[in-house]
């Protein structure tokens, strides 16, 4: 009766893997739990979220082939464009459809953005990529677009484009704080994503040792357009989702990452802890410290034991 801080079905996105290869879903060994879908195992999965009362899912897909400049994202018939109208005729408006809105699933150098000659992120043609995407994802029905590549000016970009292609009501949710963080490797393995000659994403994402940045982050966006904003990883960074939360009142969400996740899994499965418990204490941890909305791959069991 007197607790303060309240865990709901409402309070979940389902990040989910859709591959334009397979025909039935495969199983992520780093990911327990997890597994890339096919087109048809994926739509069953959305259902069965539906009737559990998850409110939404976000999209990342495998294509088929990878080039320089990631053309399947912004493919009308690329992977996720084709999920998204498979499940606006399926659920219709029951379910959310967020897709994620970035390119190092498509690129086989695995940046999230275009390259120079010298082989670092070119931002601004990035952003004409970014802008092109977000209007094949509105187009396929996607509500929310979520960028999640940390280019300077993308929500910006964004947002004019898909104002000029007449989707003045698809909503952007950046990933406004995104660390370069070590918690992001069982989602590599989800989308078979690998930076060329060993690279990483530190020349954009954020350094996980300054927290002040992140506001000027967050006011960036918000300044750009932004209707919803995400801090991620989320355990990690529970003061920047509580700092987050004390200077904007517009929707927060928290992404509760792979390795996050994989850990608790893990551990339990050893023994060493309780994992339905630990669930629990980690996810009320995220909405305690001002998250309204937590992607998580916990979803479908949290959502199940909230039922029981």
């Amino acid at each position: 009766m007197v607790a303060e801080t309240r865990l709901s079905v409402d309070d979940l996105i389902a990040p989910l893997f859709v591959s334009e290869t397979l025909s039935s879903p495969r199983e992520i060994p780093s990911l327990p739990g997890v597994v890339q879908h096919s087109q048809d195992s994926l739509r069953a999965e959305v259902e069965r979220l539906a009737q559990l009362g998850v409110p939404a899912v976000i999209l990342f897909g495998l294509p088929a082939t990878k080039d320089a400049t990631g053309s399947g994202a912004s493919d009308p018939d690329g992977v996720v464009q084709v999920a998204l109208r498979n499940l606006r005729a399926d659920v219709g408006s029951d379910v959310v459809l967020i897709a994620d809105l970035c390119v190092d699933e498509y690129t086989d150098h695995g940046h999230c953005g275009v390259l120079s000659s010298k082989g670092s992120v070119d931002n601004d043609a990035t952003l004409d990529l970014y802008a092109d995407i977000a209007v094949a994802q509105a187009n396929a029905g996607a509500d929310i677009c979520a960028p999640s590549g940390m280019m300077d000016g993308q929500v910006l970009a964004i947002r004019e484009a898909l104002d000029d292609a007449g989707h003045i009501d698809t909503a952007i949710l950046a990933y406004a704080a995104k660390y370069a963080s070590s918690f992001y490797g069982p989602f590599r393995d989800a989308v078979e994503v690998a930076i060329a000659d060993g690279g990483d994403r530190k020349g954009y994402q954020q350094d996980y040792r300054n927290g002040r940045e992140a506001l000027d982050e967050i006011a960036f966006d918000l300044s750009e357009g932004a209707d919803m904003i995400m801090v991620k990883p989320a355990l990690a960074y529970l003061d920047i989702v509580a700092a987050a939360r004390a200077v904007t009142n517009v929707p927060l969400a928290a992404y509760h990452v792979s390795g996050e996740y994989a850990m608790v899994k893990a551990a339990a499965a050893n023994g060493w802890i309780d994992g339905d418990a630990a669930m629990f204490e980690i996810l009320t941890s995220i909405k305690r410290a001002g998250a309204d909305m937590i992607l998580t791959y916990f979803a479908a069991d949290l959502a199940k034991a909230l039922r029981s």
